[in-house]
């Protein structure tokens, strides 16, 4: 939104700032802590120790599939070219 031209000419320019304003202060909670926190180590360890038997199978289904799917063209090609030349006349 366009801001509006200033009409009044004693009109201040900007909002009047109070330069001692001083938050109030937050007394001390009483609540103990339940645990300590533990660091980001500790943390991704125990939660890739969990996670690393259920990836692991299922990425090694997925190379098992790659690794099929890469070596059916392989060996197509390598029998066309067997029956190629089989089919040629040798020297």
């Amino acid at each position: 939104m366009k801001s509006l031209p200033n009409t009044q000419p004693n009109a201040r320019k900007f909002p009047l700032v109070d330069y001692h304003y001083q938050t109030s202060m937050l007394k001390g909670s009483s609540a103990p802590c339940l645990q300590t926190s533990k660091s980001l180590r500790d943390i991704t360890r125990d939660y890739f120790d969990a996670e690393a038997d259920r990836e692991f199978l299922s990425e090694a289904a997925v190379f098992t599939a790659l690794s099929a799917m890469a070596i059916m063209p392989i060996v197509t090609v390598i029998s066309a070219v067997l029956q190629l030349l089989s089919t040629l006349p040798l020297f």
